[in-house]
């Protein structure tokens, strides 16, 4: 601990020396009260507007007053330490030192950079919403403060990576959080040690139970309505600076599986769509499975008018289904990661051209059969309806073992795999919470907002998986309905 001396050069020098000779960083020179003094900041982090209006002008006006009187900063701290104000340096405040004092003024300046709130890229609704997080922290907060204008709602802050230092922010609601969950989540925090946090990925794996399991246990979103909702149900929102994903917890399974066009449209159309979601994913896991094993194991089952055309488009096959399944699905997986990482237009060419060009071109040689590429985009399709990227990715690794399974056993194999996957599932949990609520344990209270939406009307308390202190989120809404208007003569 380096403590501050009188002599403004030689502090100047030693904050040199701690920040390694820094190339942004800038001086000036100022006269305070008759003293000579230095004004120091980083070019690269630090608003030079705001240091003219709410530092220098101030000084150079009142010359009476002391200098946490004058500067009109929003936040002036006193520091006698240098590596204390090195650190103030680099989060964008400004130094000034005074000849003939040990203090080391630190007055707010930092710059901010930051975009219009747009709609998440993957997460597109038809009605409702279309902004979302962005990579300021404050911007962020300001979103889910607009929705949730209670006093109950508190955003929580830590300091994550001994290098990065990253601004870490915990939102929830006070009077409705459970508290052990709480109390264990910011353990989990604080006991992170590790030099870089750049993203919340970098913490998922400090924070969640299972690591190698193929679920998320933590439901990304970069839409602030959908946070807010979360954490009016009793949930927690974890916001990272720098990155415009927040990371909800503890979630459960049907979660990833949840839109907010569900609550956006009908009831009959938002139970239909979801439950389209939870078919889907059966679809993307089993389907190619499903047909390795008739073709391999059970192929009596077909009914009669399909058995002449897929045995006409097996024949010249030179590959067992399994090693056609694979070839295709990593062919899929090679489009799909091509489409992301080019440029929108051209990942746009490479997806058509490349399932077209590639799909026609492999049946035509005869190495692939034209019923298997049927199948395989049916589960490409089916697994990129999932509304989160993170299950979407999870299903189709999924895919995999399964395929494997009915490889050797058939349907015997299917049944086996899904039974171990089921099993996970009832056995995972998201901070202490069944992950696969409200089905393992059974919930008929949470059923109602599970596979099927009831009417909001009728959802009167909230979630408990989470385990709410409060479980009433609304009172009796409807009884105009109880009461008939009177008739007027």
């Amino acid at each position: 601990m380096v403590q501050s001396s009188s002599d403004i050069e030689n502090n100047k020098e030693r904050l040199l020396e701690n920040l390694h000779q820094p190339s942004d960083f800038a001086t000036r020179a100022i006269t305070f009260q008759g003293k000579r003094g230095l004004l120091l900041y980083l070019e690269s982090v630090s608003d030079t507007v705001k240091i003219q209006k709410s530092i220098l002008t101030p000084l150079s006006s009142n010359e009476k007053a002391t200098i946490e009187e004058t500067v009109t900063s929003a936040k002036v701290g006193v520091y006698t330490n240098i590596n204390e104000a090195a650190t103030r340096l680099l989060k964008g405040d400004c130094l000034l030192l005074i000849e003939g004092d040990c203090s080391i003024y630190a007055a707010s300046a930092e710059s901010e950079v930051s975009r219009a709130p747009e709609e998440p890229f993957n997460e597109k609704v038809v009605r409702g919403s279309h902004d979302g997080f962005v990579e300021n922290m404050n911007q962020n907060i300001g979103m889910i403060r607009n929705r949730i204008e209670d006093t109950d709602l508190v955003f929580k802050q830590f300091s994550v990576g001994k290098k990065t230092k990253t601004k870490v922010v915990l939102a929830y609601m006070d009077s409705v959080v459970n508290k052990d969950i709480l109390q264990e989540v910011e353990r989990r925090i604080e006991s992170i040690a590790i030099d870089m946090i750049v993203s919340p990925g970098f913490m998922v794996e400090f924070l969640e139970n299972k690591s190698f399991s193929p679920f998320p246990q933590f439901l990304p979103t970069e839409r602030p309505d959908r946070a807010a909702a979360h954490i009016m149900d009793g949930r927690i929102a974890l916001l990272s600076e720098g990155t415009a994903t927040s990371l909800i917890l503890p979630v459960t399974f049907i979660a990833f599986f949840q839109s907010p066009d569900d609550f956006n449209s009908r009831i009959l159309s938002g139970s239909f769509f979801r439950l389209l979601r939870m078919l889907s994913f059966l679809v993307a896991t089993t389907l190619p499975a499903i047909y390795i094993a008739i073709i391999g194991f059970h192929f009596e089952i077909l009914p009669n008018e399909l058995v002449l055309p897929i045995k006409a488009s097996l024949e010249g096959i030179p590959f067992p289904p399994i090693v056609e399944a694979f070839i295709m699905v990593f062919t899929i997986e090679l489009i799909r990661e091509a489409g992301v990482r080019l440029p929108t237009p051209i990942g746009q060419t490479i997806g058509i051209v490349g399932g077209l060009v590639i799909g026609d071109a492999v049946v035509n040689a005869g190495f692939i059969s034209n019923v298997m590429v049927i199948v395989i985009a049916i589960t490409a399709v089916a697994s990129f309806t999932v509304p989160t990227y993170e299950m979407g990715a999870s299903i189709r690794l999924l895919t995999f073992p399964l395929m494997i399974a009915a490889s050797l056993l058939g349907f015997l194999g299917i049944v086996m795999g899904m039974m171990i996957i089921l099993l996970h599932l009832c056995k995972l949990e998201s901070f202490g919470t069944p992950y696969f609520s409200p089905f393992a344990p059974i919930d008929l209270q949470g059923l109602k907002d599970s596979i099927i939406r009831f009417p909001i009307w009728k959802m009167n308390h909230r979630p408990r998986d989470v385990q709410p202190k409060d479980t009433d989120q609304q009172q009796r809404t409807r009884g105009w309905a109880k009461r008939a208007p009177k008739k007027r003569r």
